[in-house]
């Protein structure tokens, strides 16, 4: 992995780790350099705005925000940084199965866009990251082509084995 940070991993409880660490997993995966840290919006905002105010001049080009329930954090840091900035809603233990902390970060108003992806999804938030940082680095761009690959070959690999116990279904 590069050493070079690139991506930022935030979330607004240590409690939302568990779906997180599915960011980091796939960037550590695709050897982007990133960090992972506990950055609430409610509970701590002046850390918040000192993140989104810093992160450029730290050498972040990409921060992933994950948040639950009312999950502010995207759209705060996005109203800081002209960073892109992907919001993985997280379905918490006050939430109401998840759409609360959707909407919250779906329904940005205009001029201040977060990516967001789904409910839970931070490895789709992860590979979103990664082909941002793609864009400008081939060596990650490569090795996004190559996963990319392997999930068409999976897929293959798996018609292959139906089609051997339910022959004549698709040719």
């Amino acid at each position: 992995m590069s050493k070079e940070l690139q991506v930022g991993i935030i979330m607004g409880s240590d409690s939302d780790l568990p779906v997180m660490e599915a960011a980091a997993a796939i960037l550590t995966e695709l050897g982007v350099a990133y960090e992972l840290t506990v950055v609430s919006a409610h509970r701590t905002p002046e850390r918040m705005m000192e993140y989104a105010q810093s992160a450029q001049s730290r050498g972040l080009k990409v921060v992933i925000a994950g948040a639950g329930g009312a999950a502010h954090l995207p759209g705060m840091v996005a109203s800081i940084t002209t960073l892109p900035v992907i919001g993985v809603p997280i379905k918490s233990s006050n939430s109401i199965d998840g759409w609360d902390s959707i909407l919250s970060i779906l329904q940005m108003p205009n001029g201040v866009p977060v990516a967001t992806v789904a409910l839970n999804a931070a490895k789709n938030a992860g590979i979103l990251a990664a082909q941002i940082i793609g864009t400008s680095n081939e060596v990650v761009a490569q090795k996004l082509a190559a996963y990319k690959l392997s999930l068409k070959n999976e897929v293959l690999k798996k018609a292959a084995g139906l089609q051997t116990n339910w022959p004549n279904q698709f040719d």
